[in-house]
């Protein structure tokens, strides 16, 4: 289940940053799961491009993690957790001054 909510967050993030941001450079997404009791609770680690809307961005992706891993899996998605592990700058690898 993880690697199929590392793999929808991956498609999500694609679609939501779209072409405006040329990045090849950022991280598939890492995922755990923990379930009980036919509901599960993911927690995604993520990188994002900057500059971005953070927040939206990461509401947009738990909505759709949210809704897609639950289409695919059958399970009552309880919460979704997005941990931003890093913010990318185009063209520009290392620290920015």
């Amino acid at each position: 289940m993880a690697r199929i909510a590392a793999r929808v967050a991956s498609t999500a993030l694609h679609r939501l940053i779209g072409p405006r941001h040329p990045f090849t450079d950022l991280a598939v997404p890492a995922a755990r799961v923990t379930t009980y009791d036919g509901t599960a609770q993911l927690a995604l680690s993520v990188d994002l491009p900057y500059p971005t809307d953070i927040a939206v961005t990461c509401r947009q992706l738990q909505h759709e993690v949210t809704e897609r891993v639950a289409q695919l899996t059958g399970l009552d998605i309880s919460d979704v957790k997005v941990t931003i592990r890093r913010l990318a700058t185009a063209g520009r690898p290392g620290r920015v001054q």
